[in-house]
């Protein structure tokens, strides 16, 4: 299953790494990639979206509906 979600704040290279980083050690994830670009992170997996968006925040980026 895929998921998307918006992601504030990343500005560069480095932030997508922490964001992807985050988002992998969320149990479930089988992959995350993030676009800073397109303010998005797409996740494959069956990990709960609760648990993605407190990933994120807990790497300190936004997370918007």
């Amino acid at each position: 299953m895929s998921q998307t979600i918006t992601v504030e704040g990343m500005s560069c290279a480095h932030c997508e790494e922490t964001v992807e980083d985050a988002l992998e050690a969320v149990d479930g994830v089988t992959e995350a990639r993030a676009d800073r670009e397109a303010a998005t992170a797409t996740v494959e997996g069956s990990a709960a979206s609760d648990d993605l968006v407190a990933a994120v925040e807990d790497a300190g980026y936004e997370v918007s509906a």
